[in-house]
């Protein structure tokens, strides 16, 4: 009695254990960010497409395929040329994501690589496209007006994929080696030019100071000449009296000078036997 019980049980245990297996391999979950599409193998590839959450499908017949909606980065590196044929090297940061409802089209068309068929493509013919209208000194003038023509012919290209472009960037713009060299001989020759120019308006200052000085010069001998005229020796004899006066005072500061009354001999001071 108590074998046929203990049978029993295990009997249903073993039953709900086979039904248990059977749905979990009829779930699978969504994570939030992402949807999925579901394959038929008789059917194809259906309309809807699944939210968020846990979902059941017929396996063996059924498969879902997951896509990430969320922004992702990519950088795009292009080599193109300029109005003036000038090599110019980018780099195109992008931020991308699938329109959820176009997923059943873009897993039909392109696959779950999508992002890989397409903006390899067609960011390099958007951004050569957009180059080609701008020469070098724009492409840095203008940075900002190339950005946004970049990004609209790119998010109106993408969007004909399925898919949304949330940000564009140009994170890199160099030139090639010739075309750098050339800006920097163009300094070099601005700041000599610069130099130049700066050496010439010296040396012109210096000429009009020499002139006006040679003009103060002429001025004074003039006035000294007119004042001789009219004071004759009177005005030699006080500018030699100002000189004494000027000379007198120096001498005064000095301690190596002394002074002794005139007619005196150097020696008055000295015994009369030293003198003889």
């Amino acid at each position: 009695m108590a074998a046929q019980f203990f049978n029993r049980i295990g009997q249903m245990g073993l039953g709900v254990a086979i039904v248990g297996g059977v749905v979990n391999s009829a779930l699978y979950n969504v994570d939030g960010g992402h949807r999925a599409v579901i394959f038929d193998r008789f059917t194809g590839i259906k309309e809807h497409v699944v939210g968020e959450g846990t979902h059941f499908f017929i396996p063996w017949v059924q498969r879902p395929i997951i896509y990430d909606i969320r922004s992702q980065p990519r950088n795009v590196p292009v080599i193109t040329g300029s109005k003036d044929l000038q090599n110019v090297n980018i780099t195109l940061r992008i931020l991308y994501r699938p329109i959820p409802e176009e997923l059943p089209k873009i897993y039909t068309i392109l696959g779950q690589d999508y992002d890989e068929r397409v903006l390899p493509s067609i960011a390099p013919e958007v951004l050569k496209a957009v180059v080609a209208q701008f020469d070098a000194g724009e492409l840095i003038t203008q940075r900002e007006m190339v950005s946004q023509r970049v990004s609209q012919e790119l998010t109106a290209r993408a969007k004909q994929f399925g898919f949304i472009l949330d940000d564009i960037s140009l994170t890199h713009l160099t030139f090639g080696r010739e075309f750098t060299l050339a800006v920097e001989m163009k300094q070099v020759a601005q700041q000599e030019a610069e130099k130049a120019r700066f050496v010439v308006e010296k040396a012109e200052q210096q000429k009009l100071a020499s002139i006006i000085s040679a003009e103060g010069d002429a001025e004074a001998a003039h006035l000294l000449a007119k004042s001789f005229g009219e004071a004759g020796d009177g005005l030699v004899e006080l500018r030699r009296i100002e000189a004494a006066e000027d000379i007198a005072y120096q001498l005064s500061r000095s301690r190596g000078v002394a002074y002794l009354p005139s007619g005196q001999s150097t020696l008055l001071s000295l015994p009369s036997n030293v003198a003889q």
